[in-house]
């Protein structure tokens, strides 16, 4: 039998891209916050010493980390595909007995690939 620690997921799917790409640009716009927020701390706060060397550096580095940021998407989280049938132990080798009429009625429905391209009349 097979168990998992986690509940069975409806779908592996991964998040969709629209999704994806709004939190991508919710991330991209967050750090150019914060370089914009670095560009001004640089100029206002006086006097100048150390920290304005910091802050310069954010207002520099900041724009490339955010394009590497924004540009990775998905690919990296992966997940693999979840069986959403789980297996059932049998039960041990006996005659095969009638179902009962009090017993629902299973439906397994499978699907096959198509074999034949499907016909196009508009051309």
């Amino acid at each position: 039998m097979k168990t998992s620690p986690r509940a069975q997921s409806a779908t592996s799917l991964p998040q969709a891209p629209r999704d994806d790409a709004g939190s991508r640009f919710a991330k991209y716009m967050v750090m150019m916050g914060i370089r914009i927020a670095c560009f001004i701390a640089m100029a206002v706060v006086t006097p100048y010493g150390w920290y304005t060397f910091v802050f310069a550096a954010g207002a520099i580095f900041l724009p490339y980390l955010a394009v590497i940021v924004a540009n990775v998407g998905q690919d990296a989280d992966v997940s693999p595909a979840v069986n959403p049938e789980r297996m059932i132990e049998s039960a041990p080798a006996s005659p095969a007995a009638a179902p009962a009429a009090d017993a629902p009625t299973v439906i397994r429905i499978v699907e096959t690939p198509r074999l034949e391209q499907p016909r196009d009349d508009r051309s």
